[in-house]
């Protein structure tokens, strides 16, 4: 299984390198869950760390409804991100009718590459987020989707996120959150049929 641990601070990444992580999401205000870090964070982590580093992008709290101005500024800190040596991105972003924002998460996503993907848990505030699986695989670069299958803990959402791997097949993985700890991730693995796993506490902190 692969391991990725969501940080906000580089002690916090340090440690939880050192006790197992494969992989670090990095971010910002994780009280708001998660936005963009600061440029010093990124380029220090991504420098030092020595395991990849996906890098959180989203201007605000709230919603995943964006104005343009937002969307630019988006643009700004994934060209920050790949400029400091990012792993891959991470951002989701959905229309005022609540569907995924087709158009801006191609746009962002081309932008992004040549490195991967993640959207994330907005996908989560769909009424289907199978179906947001479907149109996602449309959009060329995104490799992953953080998900808890639609509910508040993945052990609540473990069916819904095995009919989501399912849509996605072999292109596009499911990285489960969702109260994912070092205590939990056999039984979560073992409900939702998960390879890569993603918490807060997936790793002595």
């Amino acid at each position: 299984m692969i391991f990725e641990a969501c940080v906000e601070t580089f002690e916090e990444a340090i440690k939880a390198r050192d006790n197992g992580a494969h992989r670090i999401e990095l971010c910002s205000h994780l009280e708001l869950d998660g936005l963009t870090p600061s440029a010093e964070l990124t380029s220090k982590a991504c420098r030092e760390l020595g395991i990849p580093v996906m890098v959180m992008i989203r201007p605000r709290g709230g919603n995943f409804v964006h104005t343009e101005e937002e969307i630019l500024q988006m643009e700004s800190d994934i060209r920050m991100a790949k400029g400091n040596g990012a792993a891959g991105i991470v951002f989701g972003l959905l229309t005022a009718d609540n569907k995924i924002d087709v158009k801006n998460t191609g746009r962002l996503a081309a932008l992004a590459a040549p490195l991967p993907v993640t959207f994330h848990k907005a996908i989560d505030v769909l009424e289907d987020p199978v179906k947001g699986v479907e149109e996602l695989m449309n959009i060329r670069g995104i490799t992953r989707i953080l998900t808890s299958g639609g509910k508040p803990t993945a052990k609540e959402g473990a069916w819904t996120i095995r009919r989501m791997m399912a849509a996605a097949g072999d292109q596009i993985t499911m990285l489960v959150a969702g109260r994912v700890t070092r205590e939990n991730v056999d039984e979560i693995a073992a409900l939702t049929g998960a390879t890569e796993l993603h918490g807060r506490r997936i790793v002595e902190m």
